[in-house]
């Protein structure tokens, strides 16, 4: 799984914006200097290998949970779930609250998830653990994209995204087998350490604000996305409540425009265009995730073994790519960039459709990578940039993470539907 990213009070720069200097009425006019980049990677980035820790080592977790393999897949879908919903409750509170307060809430909640898959001896209990530690880990990366300030910051922290999350199934197998399963899932916690410095380095910056918290805004927005998120596994609950949700949704941001859901952002064609290709984009790199194994393996006869070590080497070359463009994006342009996002995209779903060589998967694969972590890094930039007033930026850092993650939930449901499934 792949988290996201985006940012906040820094002057229409920040990793979605484009400065460098701290933006809004409350920010000083030349605020501290900004927090180095790989603290934030390291407050950010752990999350990513922590989300795919699990995936080699599903079956002994079964077994010391007393359960079937297919059921400890759970524990994948919560911690999905909990990014998803845990972005934008978060980024809520980082607008209401500030960043101290975010980043007390996000340290307690890590550790307290840390501590119940611990000790956790039953499934229910280990997929509580997990929640908390992926809110927790979605509260951190919040903070982190919202003290980026820019696109070339944000591509660090997003390149680094994609690397550990790529590496995460290969060092939660070596976790588990030198100490326990247990050991493993506990990798996002390493993003505790980078919390006593940022806080120190951060300053006053992103000060709260003094609007009143939306509560049934943020009710109602996460059902909707509870609702998305769960749609791969049961297609027509979740499309049922889905619709029951999005209706009173969006008769209650017409009521409170300035609510957890700013009717000003949907109305901005930046950020709908940046969200909508971040989501479309995220979809279609974890559907080449999930499908290009068994493609490789089908269509090329490369075994396992083979099939694993090329994946990742294609996913961190991929990942390490998106940097490049991230830093040279504020130079390109906005159309440039989406051109080239849209463009290598479109170019990696035709190869995954269509190729029977090995490396031309591989390929696909790495450049499915590349433009989900590009658009992660610069399309948030674009969204935030959009957002207008301050008082709006965490909004548009949880909403445009929220379509990110949905990305990552849709992509293997149409990876089984169109490879997976039937073989």
């Amino acid at each position: 799984m792949t988290v996201t990213t985006v940012t906040t009070g820094t002057t229409g720069a920040k990793t979605p914006g484009g400065g460098a200097a701290p933006d809004g009425p409350a920010a000083p006019p030349a605020a501290a200097a900004p927090v180095p980049v790989l603290w934030l990677a390291l407050l950010a980035t752990p999350l990513a290998a922590g989300a795919n820790a699990p995936v080699l080592i599903l079956p002994g977790m079964a077994r010391s949970l007393g359960v079937s393999t297919d059921t400890a897949t759970w524990l994948l879908t919560a911690f999905g779930w909990a990014t998803a919903v845990g972005t934008p409750l978060l980024a809520g509170l980082l607008r209401r609250r500030g960043l101290p307060a975010l980043l007390k809430v996000s340290t307690l909640l890590v550790l307290v998830g840390t501590l119940l898959l611990a000790a956790a001896p039953w499934l229910p209990l280990a997929m509580a653990g997990r929640c908390a530690q992926a809110a927790g880990g979605a509260g951190l990366v919040a903070a982190a994209i919202s003290l980026a300030g820019s696109a070339r910051r944000m591509g660090v922290i997003s390149a680094g995204f994609g690397m550990l999350g790529a590496a995460g199934p290969l060092l939660g197998r070596a976790l588990a087998d030198a100490v326990s399963w247990r050991a493993a899932l506990a990798v996002s916690a390493l993003a505790l350490l980078a919390v006593p410095v940022v806080g120190r380095r951060a300053g006053a910056q992103l000060p709260p604000s003094a609007d009143r918290f939306d509560g049934r805004g943020a009710a109602l927005l996460t059902a909707f996305a509870t609702a998305l998120v769960l749609l791969p596994a049961a297609p027509l609950a979740a499309l049922a409540g889905a619709l029951v949700a999005v209706v009173p949704l969006a008769l209650h941001v017409r009521r409170r425009p300035d609510g957890f859901v700013p009717a000003a952002l949907l109305r901005r064609p930046v950020f709908v265009v940046s969200a909508l290709l971040a989501l479309t984009l995220s979809a279609s790199y974890f559907t080449l995730l999930f499908s290009v194994p068994r493609l490789l393996a089908d269509r090329a006869g490369w075994d396992t073994a083979a099939a694993g070590t090329g994946q990742l080497c294609a996913l961190l070359a991929g990942s390490a790519l998106s940097w490049p463009l991230a830093a040279a994006s504020a130079r390109m342009g906005r159309t440039a960039v989406r051109t080239v996002l849209v463009s290598v995209g479109a170019l990696a779903a035709l190869t995954g459709i269509f190729a029977t060589s090995g490396p031309l998967l591989l390929a696909a694969t790495a450049a499915g990578v590349f433009t989900a972590s590009s658009a992660n890094a610069v399309l948030s930039t674009h969204a935030v940039g959009a957002a207008g007033e301050a008082a709006h930026r965490p909004a548009a850092i949880g909403l445009f993470t929220l379509c990110y993650q949905l990305g990552g939930a849709f992509g293997p449901a149409v990876a089984a539907l169109l490879v997976l499934g039937g073989r």
